[in-house]
């Protein structure tokens, strides 16, 4: 939109003419570090970690990711994901294999034992997440989501260095 790129005049308008509260990518690391925050605090109560869950969370729904991709999924750093791996391994969460067509890649799966323990957590998390849209409707909900997914696209493109990218990579 041109309109927030710049003001009537053809300049650009300052941080204190847009204000904190106007200003989406200050309200999105808010919301994330709050949200992250409390997470945590009720995870620990769990005996587990947002890293951990984010991994057991993802592989639930898409298995026989690579590190690599898992930690992306996760938003987490490559390092701090195999450092969770070989954690929630340990604890018999997930286990790795090598992929049958190249036995340098190696793909992770969640086990039983894992989907339990994500199992377990859930209610806490589905509670954390109803809770951050009390008092939003299913239309504003949508919106928000649509809105949310052109901002990923766009970010995506910006990231990318590509003006005509259309998707954000899978969730």
């Amino acid at each position: 939109m041109g309109s927030l790129r710049q003001t009537g005049d053809g300049r650009l308008p300052s941080l204190g003419e847009i204000g904190l509260n106007q200003f989406a990518p200050y309200l999105i690391n808010r919301l994330s570090a709050s949200y992250n925050a409390h997470l945590q605090d009720v995870l620990k109560s769990n005996g587990m970690t947002t890293a951990k869950m984010r991994a057991l969370s993802i592989l639930t729904i898409s298995p026989s990711l690579t590190v690599n991709e898992l930690a992306y999924l996760a938003v987490v750093e490559q390092s701090t994901m195999s450092r969770t791996l070989d954690a929630l391994e340990g604890q018999g969460y997930v286990r790795r294999q090598s992929r049958s067509d190249d036995m340098r890649v190696r793909e992770l799966y969640i086990t039983d034992l894992g989907r339990a323990a994500f199992a377990e957590s859930w209610p806490l998390l589905y509670s954390l997440y109803a809770d951050l849209f009390e008092g939003v409707d299913a239309e504003e909900y949508d919106r928000f989501i649509d809105t949310m997914h052109k901002v990923l696209r766009n970010m995506h493109r910006r990231l990318e260095g590509d003006t005509t990218a259309d998707e954000v990579p899978a969730d």
